[in-house]
């Protein structure tokens, strides 16, 4: 407990809080542990008996008891000291549940037994230790605002405290306050090299290059007093992320914050964001560490190549450059802890989710500037309330945050802005809004080579499309097809084989390992300093629209919602400074789009007579509307034209559906209500207090999104050795690899589907032999929810009615 203290105090060094507040934290987070002097505790460790209660229960207990004595000693009221007991009792990742009552405490405290003296004597050792611990600077609403983040502090502490690696057994020879002293020396090095050290922001330029007018706006800036939330609306391409880090540099400076977490809103776009990371991060901080945060984090070779780097020079003063180690790196719960974290919305989602361990990360989050960049794609029901919520409770810690946008409607950006006191009147787009701030609206011009208005042509079959792209591509343009769903991309590629068009074809249906490949292979052709462009073809899905930076002389798009329409053109004609107008095989950029007319909408199926499966993947009454509003326009026009049509399909004022789609209309009101409704009942209840409002149940219970439920297959490849991942390259033997290379492995070689496109077919028995033998090293959590799928290797065959090939992807071929 005092190795726990100890630790304690190096994590809160930093922190803005009065000395005595300070003190009390550290105090009562080495009094974690107090429940486990009870007899019960002790007989389960000797003989294995049942503990009728836990020891962080009992620990909350003991302090209830204790009670009149710790109030002479912390200060502060009854009703702030007992929220922060049951805080400290939930570091084990959920709030203790004993009932509070005088009769089950009397249980309780039978349970503590002959244990109850040592820990009133351990609670005099501690007071005499840190004597000018008081908790009077709370009141009840700030208690319960910091019952969300102790318990997180008492997690982190007790997880390098209670480490082997740093703080190894040894018998209690030395008084306590020698014993601290010692344990003092061990905890600085201990949290150095768990990579929880801190840093120290550095001032000066964070960019070479000549800053363009948005960036040049956020140096100027002026910044209110206190927690600060910033909504940077621009177009795609004009470095709304150069400028968000301009700001979190100044914030820092500025005291709102001692680090950066970066959400995205996927995987990719996390992985893209790391890679561009590191160099930055190095000019911003003096040797900070950084994380990537995600469900396949591990497989991104620049964060495993830093993680080892780091595992091999650890975290020591005179280093200047970025670390990651790997204590951090290890678990995606620890990663937010880390001065820089970059990774997934859902990661810092699970803060405000009443999931076991929901509070380590709300305790990470607190010291960070949060910068959640395509918040555009958070407008969904369910997700847009999530982020409302962790906005509320990261600024109740005193946190800021960043909001970056493309295409955010004027009803949701009000809603984040309240969030913090601010509120939403301007329609000028570009802007920068500031929560209880001054709007920026006006901007220099900039210099740079413009693509301007993007003219917006309707094609009505498929068969136009594919002509267009084939003579395209014949006169040397970089041509792109962005379908809406995956066997219509396939469906694409196929159409254009047979007219002699070598298209590309890309979407998420591929294993790991081949999509990475892939993804690779178009960013070398048609990536800002790709090469060999003249009649490149690509056919993708929405993964092109944010998580690649990819430039396009030609694009046809299936009709898709304004949003995306807007961030997909974003691919067009994208690096001017790059590639002039002049230097291009077509004399202007023009977004033809896939989609039947507006004006003729007979019946419900308007929609489905020009798209195929991609007629399913987005609001009916929005895809109707986008088109009315685009195809009047006639053009995208940047940046002017963009809040037009955005309000146009998701503003107050929007055009009446023809009456044959109202019912579709109230069916999409409904589902709104239902995933709102289900996502204010799966937030935790942040004004109760941890203990009432926290749950710590499984992640799986409150997904950070509603969505398709999913199936993982694992590809596999048949040798003379038995069953190997795809990914595992020829000639390489499975007994030549560690378990975690082979884990890795097996992950490069997964594919998700939606389950209901499985629904009837045999996919491969998992009580085969081969598949037992693959899964010897699996865990049981992976061999409930993944499927080993071995492929033929003449066909591709996986079953009757599903195949895979690398160039293609996974094929379904029924419906």
């Amino acid at each position: 407990m005092l190795d726990v203290a100890a630790v304690a105090e190096q994590l809160i060094i930093e922190s803005p809080w009065p000395f005595e507040l300070k003190q009390a934290f550290i105090a009562l987070a080495g009094l974690h542990d107090l429940g486990k002097f009870s007899e019960t505790f002790r007989g389960m460790l000797r003989e294995g008996a049942y503990q009728p209660f836990t020891h962080w229960e009992l620990t909350e207990i003991l302090l209830l008891t204790e009670d009149d004595w710790l109030a002479d000693w912390l200060g502060g009221t009854d009703e702030v000291r007992e929220v922060l007991y049951a805080a400290v009792a939930g570091h084990h990742g959920r709030p203790p549940q004993t009932n509070l009552q005088r009769r089950e405490r009397r249980k309780c405290l039978r349970a503590v037994g002959d244990g109850h003296e040592a820990a009133q004597r351990l609670l005099e050792i501690f007071k005499q230790l840190w004597p000018e611990a008081s908790l009077d600077s709370l009141d009840e609403e700030a208690a319960i605002s910091f019952s969300w983040w102790l318990p997180g502090f008492c997690t982190a502490a007790d997880w390098i405290g209670s480490n082997t690696t740093w703080f190894s057994p040894k018998a209690l020879e030395l008084e306590p306050e020698a014993y601290l002293k010692e344990a003092r020396v061990i905890a600085q090095k201990a949290v150095k090299e768990a990579g929880l050290s801190g840093t120290m922001a550095r001032e000066g330029a964070l960019f070479d290059f000549t800053l363009r007018p948005l960036q040049e706006a956020c140096v100027s800036l002026a910044l209110p007093e206190g927690p600060t939330l910033v909504v940077l609306e621009a177009e795609t391409g004009v470095g709304k992320t150069e400028a968000a880090l301009i700001l979190v540099q100044r914030m820092i400076m500025a005291g709102k914050g001692r680090g950066l977490f970066f959400a995205l809103p996927t995987m990719a776009t996390a992985d893209a964001m790391f890679g561009r990371a590191k160099q930055v991060m190095e000019r911003m901080f003096a040797n900070p560490s950084l994380t990537l945060a995600h469900g396949r984090a591990g497989l991104s070779v620049p964060f495993r190549d830093l993680v080892n780097e780091g595992s091999k020079t650890g975290k020591s003063d005179d280093q200047s450059g970025v670390t990651s180690a790997e204590w951090l790196a290890s678990d995606n719960r620890r990663a937010l802890l880390a001065d820089v974290g970059i990774g997934t919305i859902d990661q810092a989602l699970l803060s405000v989710l009443p999931v076991r361990f929901q509070t380590l990360r709300h305790y990470g989050l607190a010291s960070k500037i949060l910068v959640v960049d395509e918040v555009h794609e958070m407008g969904e029901p369910y997700i847009a309330e999530e982020l409302v919520a962790l906005l509320r409770m990261h600024r109740a810690m005193g946190g800021s945050a960043i909001l970056l946008t493309a295409t955010l409607p004027l009803k949701l950006r009000a809603r984040l802005l309240e969030t913090y006191g601010g509120i939403s009147e301007s329609h000028a787009y570009p802007a920068i809004t500031i929560a209880g701030g001054e709007a920026v609206t006006q901007f220099d011009d900039d210099a740079r080579p413009q693509k301007g208005p993007v003219l917006v042509e309707r094609l009505s079959t498929t068969d136009e499309a594919v002509h267009y792209i084939a003579q395209s591509a014949a006169d040397g343009a970089a041509c792109v097809w962005v379908r809406n769903a995956v066997d219509d991309a396939i469906a694409a590629v196929d159409a254009l084989r047979a007219k002699g068009v070598q298209a590309h074809l890309l979407h998420a249906r591929f294993a790991l390992c081949d999509r990475k490949k892939l993804e690779q292979s178009v960013l070398d052709r048609v990536g800002r300093n790709g090469t060999d462009r003249k009649g490149f073809v690509l056919i993708s899905t929405q993964i092109v629209e944010a998580s690649l930076d990819l430039d396009f002389d030609v694009m046809v798009s299936d009709l898709a919602p304004i949003g995306s329409l807007i961030q997909r053109v974003g691919r067009l004609w994208r690096h001017m400074d790059v590639r002039p107008a002049n230097q291009r095989p077509v004399p202007a950029p023009i977004l033809k789009v896939l989609s039947p007319d507006p004006a003729d909408v007979q019946d419900a199926r308007w929609l489905q007579k020009v798209l195929e499966r991609g007629a399913w993947v987005y609001s009916l009454p929005d895809m109707w509307r986008t088109a009315s509003a685009l195809f009047k326009a006639g053009q995208i026009k940047t940046p002017d034209g963009l809040r037009p049509l955005i309000e146009a399909v998701h503003g107050d004022e929007v055009e009446n559906l023809p009456s044959v789609l109202e019912e579709a209309e109230a069916e999409g009101y409904g589902k709104a209500m239902a995933a709102r409704h289900r996502a204010l009942q799966n937030l935790a209840t942040i004004e109760d207090g941890y203990r009432k409002g926290g749950c710590g149940a499984d992640d799986t219970t409150y997904p950070t999104r509603l969505g398709d439920e999913t199936r993982v297959l694992a590809l596999a490849r048949q040798t003379d050795h038995g069953l190997v991942p795809w990914a595992q390259a020829e000639g390489v033997f499975s007994d030549e690899l560690s378990r975690s290379e082979l884990a890795a492995l097996w992950a490069l070689s997964e594919v998700s589907v939606r389950s209901k496109r499985l629904v009837g077919l045999d996919l491969p028995d998992q009580d085969r032999a081969d598949i037992h033998e693959a899964q010897k090293y699996w865990p049981q959590w992976k061999k409930n929810v993944v499927t080993i799928c071995p492929v033929q290797p003449i066909d591709g065959a996986i079953c009757r009615g599903v195949s895979y090939r690398n160039d293609i992807g996974l094929i379904i071929y029924h419906s």
